[in-house]
């Protein structure tokens, strides 16, 4: 009896998990964006439009699988379902690794030397080659990373009440920032020791180094994870707590008693499109600086991604990050202070988030003084965009029941994947084609005058998500 008087902490130690698989997972996709610069170009002869298209192919994939994933993570069930995405993502990070091996058969060349060295023709066949692989890679690597968030969000929902649930996913969520700052020390050194002890050309240590770290969570996920109300170290404290809005939650109909909502049933319904296009209109910005930081520090200011310097700057851009956090803290202040409801108060956060990004107006002009500006000004664009995240997963357990959680949350990341898509590949291509043509936009020239065009969308992107949103739910109404 005592020991269940006290609460016991599991539903902290599984977040704990969420936490570490979001953080692998990120690293897992970041591992290309700081090696094809510094790295995998010069090997292949890629263009950005090259790496632009496969970051967006990548990205599309990761839309289409997330209309599947959602379904299937409730179909498989929270844990099996963990498991199939993650080892099917860390299993395409590590072949990565084949592309290489696999160009240099296909095109006939002997080693890394005669990639490198290859000139007109064969040159342009290495580059095709090489990206077709890579696209293969990128396809098994976005199928898998599909299945993290609904997952991740399904397990929040699960293993905590409505008022705890945007911290939450805001710590899980915080991976995502953790991964994005560690790869940046981690993945270049990696990709630099390997190639100067003669081991290929070093990136590919990198994929299959970082992408073994997802089969090792595998291994804690099989003995810490279990259902709520059969794991055997949640007690009845706990366990109360957890399921304390069970009773409250009249507006939504018992998971028992209400039919499954599958994707066509999402569709027609208002709160999913204000969901979508919240995420459409704003996920586009973190991938793009995810995967073009280092290429912008390597074309704007010629640092390396291997330097000191560019390290720094990328690891203090997402330790400022960290600050979201607070963020998936603030809904529950207000509804503490205000007793609103969570939808209401997580829109009046998500209205104070959204506000931030329009500093990254003066990213690129703040940049002739010192590189250190607009990487500071990015950061704070970076942890207002993971705060308005981890808000908008929580809205969707708002005013969804359990059962189709995973199925909307699939359904956002879908939205999120195709705003990457686009952004990707049409950064690519401006990229390739201002520094072509030295076009000019406000007073900069060639590359700079694309990143400060791209900048100037990321900024106000996220109070055009929120206007959309509070037009078409208004109020909370959750979907009965």
């Amino acid at each position: 009896m005592n020991n269940n008087r006290k609460m016991s902490n599991v539903r902290w130690v599984i977040c704990a998990m969420l936490f570490l698989a979001t953080t692998v997972n990120y690293m897992d996709r970041q591992v290309l964006s700081l090696t094809w610069k510094d790295f995998i170009a010069p090997e292949f002869h890629w263009s950005d439009s090259d790496y632009g298209s496969v970051a967006a192919i990548f990205s599309i994939v990761y839309a289409i699988a997330n209309l599947f994933s959602g379904r299937i993570i409730d179909w498989l069930g929270t844990k099996r379902g963990y498991l199939w995405a993650i080892g099917i993502w860390s299993g395409g990070a590590c072949l990565h690794a084949l592309c290489g091996w696999a160009t240099e058969h296909v095109v006939g060349v002997g080693n890394t030397a005669a990639l490198v060295g290859a000139t007109g023709e064969v040159a342009s066949m290495i580059s095709m080659v090489s990206v077709y692989f890579f696209i293969a890679a990128r396809i098994v690597l976005a199928c898998g990373e599909a299945g993290n968030f609904p997952a991740a969000v399904k397990v929040t929902a699960e293993y905590f009440p409505q008022k705890d649930r945007a911290f939450a996913t805001a710590i899980f969520n915080a991976g995502s920032t953790v991964g994005a700052l560690v790869a940046p020390l981690t993945i270049p050194s990696l990709a630099s020791y390997f190639r100067n002890i003669g081991v290929g050309n070093g990136w590919e240590m990198a994929f299959l180094i970082i992408g073994g770290l997802g089969f090792v969570w595998m291994a804690f996920w099989v003995f810490i994870y279990d259902d709520v109300n059969h794991h055997p170290r949640v007690n009845e404290a706990e366990r109360a707590y957890i399921q304390q809005d069970q009773g409250k939650e009249v507006q939504k109909p018992a998971d028992s008693d209400q039919p499954k909502l599958g994707v066509l049933d999402c569709l027609k319904l208002r709160q999913t499109w204000a969901i979508l296009l919240g995420k459409f209109f704003t996920d586009g910005v973190w991938w793009f600086f995810l995967f073009w930081t280092p290429a912008y520090l390597s074309d704007v200011y010629g640092l390396t991604s291997d330097t000191p310097t560019a390290q720094m700057l990328i690891f203090v851009l997402y330790a400022i990050t960290m600050l979201a956090l607070y963020g998936g803290k603030l809904p529950t202040i207000i509804i503490n202070r205000t007793g609103l409801n969570a939808y209401t108060a997580r829109m009046r956060a998500m209205l104070v988030f959204a506000l931030f990004p329009l500093l990254g107006l003066f990213a690129q002009p703040l940049g002739n003084y010192s590189y250190w500006l607009p990487i500071i000004l990015i950061g704070i664009v970076g942890a207002a965009h993971q705060s308005w995240s981890a808000n908008l997963y929580s809205v969707g357990s708002d005013l969804f029941p359990h059962r189709a959680v995973a199925t909307i949350t699939g359904l956002n990341s879908a939205a999120g994947g195709l705003s990457s898509f686009l952004i990707n590949y049409g950064s690519g291509k401006l990229f390739d084609y201002a520094d072509a043509t030295q076009m000019t936009f406000l007073g900069f020239t060639g590359k700079p005058a694309g990143y400060f065009i791209i900048f100037c969308y990321c900024s106000v992107a996220y109070l055009v998500g929120w206007i959309i949103m509070k037009t078409l739910v208004p109020k909370y109404k959750p979907v009965a």
